[in-house]
């Protein structure tokens, strides 16, 4: 019995990826109550930051801020975000179609040693991190700030447009990603106040320029603890851009997903670095967090406290 149920979860896993492949005009709508029996992903998480598609005349202000006449391409797909913070400024991103990729993608991935997963959707936990230095927004105050693994930008891009940060950079080791997170930028310029923002390519496993050493009072990052082959690369990343001060620290967000970001924090000790493991760090994500788990918010079918909790590490020099 329990060979059988396991075959059957291994091939609905097949049957997420097949359906990843089609393309729009050939959607495969089988077994979808199945898949979403086994996924663990979530159409709108824990929601902190509320999104919405954007309109024509939001299509039309977009086009004309990155300087071409229409917006156009089935592989992309352009959001509006609403920040909760005061002054609610707008974030408009751009990003691949939900759950749609590409055979060129593993090529790149084999070529620069890098995974796809900043390319496949949102994940929650950069929701939660976003929220969360946007409700801290003093610690970013005159700071030089870094986003690692950012995927489409959104905490990074949050940071730059609702704090007082000097500078923000947003980085990651897939080229197609930072080819996002520049057209993000570009998209946002406006909100950017007198923060200099940027994107950034940068591999956890190559040596770092000395440009950057040492350099960075906060560093930011979120659900980038999951493949433990990059473990070792991403603690001595941090610890040799983290500046060497009182002050400096690292904010990771990641659900433990089994043992992996327990081997991740072995590796945060092994280079002397200092840590601190944070369960409950704020009221609204916590209380989301016990009605997905009790079933009192049905949004998030198959919420799972290991797969889709995000834990907050401090990491400090």
């Amino acid at each position: 019995m329990e060979k059988t149920r396991a075959s059957s979860t291994a091939s609905l896993r097949w049957a997420i990826l097949r359906r990843a492949f089609l393309t729009p005009s050939n959607p495969d709508h089988s077994s979808l109550k199945e898949i979403h029996r086994i996924s663990r992903k979530a159409l709108c998480g824990f929601n902190l930051i509320p999104c919405h598609i954007l309109n024509g005349h939001e299509m039309e202000e977009l086009a004309a801020s990155l300087n071409i006449k229409e917006l156009e391409g089935l592989k992309d797909a352009y959001l509006c975000y609403r920040l909760p913070v005061c002054r609610a400024p707008t974030l408009f991103l751009i990003q691949r179609v939900e759950s749609h990729v590409h055979l060129n993608d593993f090529e790149i991935c084999n070529r620069y040693d890098v995974d796809n997963t900043g390319l496949v959707c949102h994940w929650p936990s950069e929701d939660i991190l976003a929220y969360f230095c946007l409700t801290h927004a003093e610690m970013f105050r005159s700071k030089r700030i870094l986003e690692l693994g950012s995927g489409y930008g959104l905490a990074g891009l949050a940071i730059a447009a609702g704090t007082d940060a000097a500078e923000v950079v947003i980085s990651d080791g897939n080229p197609q990603v930072v080819d996002y997170i520049q057209r993000n930028i570009q998209a946002n310029a406006g909100v950017f106040g007198e923060t200099k923002v940027k994107s950034m390519i940068l591999h956890w496993k190559t040596e770092q320029s000395s440009n950057v050493l040492n350099t960075f009072d906060v560093i930011i990052a979120s659900d980038c603890t999951f493949f433990k082959e990059f473990h070792e690369g991403l603690a001595h990343t941090v610890k040799s851009l983290l500046k060497h001060s009182e002050t400096s620290e690292a904010l990771f967000f990641a659900p433990r997903r089994g043992d992996s970001l327990d081997k991740f924090l072995e590796k945060i000790g092994d280079t002397g670095l200092k840590f601190e493991v944070v369960e409950i760090y704020d009221s609204k994500v916590w209380n989301l967090h016990l009605k997905f788990l009790n079933g009192d918010d049905s949004s998030w079918p198959n919420y799972d406290k290991d797969h889709c909790y995000p834990i907050l590490v401090r990491v400090s020099p």
